[in-house]
């Protein structure tokens, strides 16, 4: 008797845990709320595609101060935020891996080219989701292109996610250098 009630025991630690690691993964933003989710703000959204060209990418590294990013994205969806008449900035949607898979992230850049916030659009790992939380992605408001986003040093890290707070980091940086890459740069028309 004893000795069923311990593989009990076990099946029900193996399936909480199992539950536990599939309760990170998720899409938790659609792309419609996406801008919305770093520009609250805003009442209005205009869509369009960006082309990653050579060019685009070669300005975008100019702009890494040396971060290494993933530049694989064959182009990226950027929102154009607005309240009334004022236009508040821009929201990117990025990828980065995290241990093995794709986190997506939108990042809002203020019109000054500082970070208005960011959100996890789609996580797909196992561990590390916590990321998702404010507490830890309010660390990156206000940053600039120039600022360090590194874990242990401007960021504060999350035991048991740090390749998770490094995709995050990554994933700012990079929304940034696009930005920058794109101030002067045409993009298709609003859709």
């Amino acid at each position: 008797m004893r000795r069923g009630m311990s593989t009990a025991a076990a099946a029900v630690v193996i399936c909480a845990l199992a539950a536990s690691a599939a309760a990170q993964e998720g899409v938790f933003l659609s792309e419609d709320d996406a801008p919305r989710a770093v520009f609250p703000d805003g009442d209005r959204f205009e869509r369009s595609e960006i082309p990653a060209t050579d060019e685009l990418r070669e300005r975008m590294k100019a702009g890494l101060d040396g971060t290494s990013v993933s530049l694989w994205e064959a182009d990226y969806t950027a929102f154009r935020a607005w309240r009334g008449a004022t236009e508040l900035g821009r929201a990117f949607l990025v990828e980065e891996i995290g241990k093995h898979r794709p986190i997506t992230f939108v990042v809002g850049v203020r019109t000054d080219g500082r970070v208005q916030d960011v959100a996890v659009v789609a996580y797909r790992e196992a561990y590390g989701g916590e990321i998702r939380n404010r507490r830890f992605l309010v660390q990156y408001k206000g940053k600039r292109a120039t600022d360090s986003v590194q874990p242990y040093d401007a960021i504060t890290n999350i035991a048991g996610a740090t390749l998770s707070v490094e995709a995050a980091s990554r994933a700012v940086k990079k929304a940034l250098a696009l930005a920058a890459a794109t101030n002067s740069a045409p993009t298709d028309a609003p859709k």
